[in-house]
């Protein structure tokens, strides 16, 4: 399942790399290196799973740890250096709802991430079906008039967040907040992604149907219903992963 991911790990090489790989199976990342900017980031993302690192330069991982859980917002994944059953279990009790011991194989992670992040929408549909356009969230895979498009982790993100909207307008400002990994202070980033989105889906990019142009607010997506209602297919949720440690190397 597509979702917001925030990352808080202090090794900034790491940080990165989980980043990367996790923007291209299709999730939306914001990054932190601390405690402080870990809340921050936090408050004003609002991600659907936080990854973790127990093992911070800056501020106590389990006080964190305490605080994200007490906001009763988003599913946890701890990462950390110790996996002593001492410390699996403080992390679980502090409110982790995983814990994955370094080093570990990248593929076992994003193995983990997505089991999570099944859970973190339990009622959010799969497959899109709007008209001409359909939207596999899970395969990330974008149909319109019956051809495939291929788009790029971006694209998709964007596209994503105008589907959740349900019509609604969003501005630029929005539009950066919600769909781009970390902070970008240009708007003029949007109109760039909205013109490529435009060319890949649009009958006429000039005139556009499926994406439009809201004056003076930004923009919103022409919901086009299928038979009267927007048809679905259900996603269910899944239960929480068993806690284990791994001894794969993480490059």
């Amino acid at each position: 399942m597509f979702v917001h991911i925030e990352i808080i790990e202090s090794n900034p090489h790491l940080r990165s790399l989980l980043g990367w790989h996790l923007q291209q199976v299709g999730h939306t990342v914001h990054l932190a290196s601390g405690c402080q900017q870990g809340q921050e980031v936090f408050q004003q993302r609002h991600p659907d799973l936080v990854v973790l690192d127990l093992d911070l330069n800056e501020g106590n991982g389990l006080d964190l740890c305490r605080w994200l859980h007490y906001q009763q917002q988003a599913i946890i994944l701890v990462l950390s250096a110790h996996g002593d059953e001492t410390d699996v279990v403080a992390a679980l009790r502090s409110g982790a709802d995983d814990y994955l011991a370094k080093p570990f194989g990248m593929q076992e992670f994003l193995a983990r991430v997505e089991v999570l992040t099944r859970r973190s929408r339990p009622f959010l549909p799969s497959v899109l079906n709007l008209g001409e356009l359909q939207v596999d969230l899970v395969q990330r895979r974008v149909v319109v008039r019956n051809m495939p498009v291929d788009l790029t982790p971006q694209e998709f993100s964007l596209l994503y967040v105008l589907t959740q909207m349900g019509g609604t307008p969003l501005s630029r400002q929005e539009l950066l907040r919600r769909a781009w990994p970390e902070s970008i202070d240009n708007p003029r980033t949007v109109d760039t992604h909205i013109l490529s989105l435009r060319k890949k889906i649009e009958l006429d990019p000039q005139q556009p149907r499926l994406i439009q142009t809201v004056r003076n607010v930004g923009y919103r997506l022409h919901l086009e219903p299928v038979n009267g209602r927007h048809r679905h297919n259900g996603v269910k949720p899944h239960q929480r992963p068993a806690q284990s440690r791994s001894s794969h190397v993480l490059v």
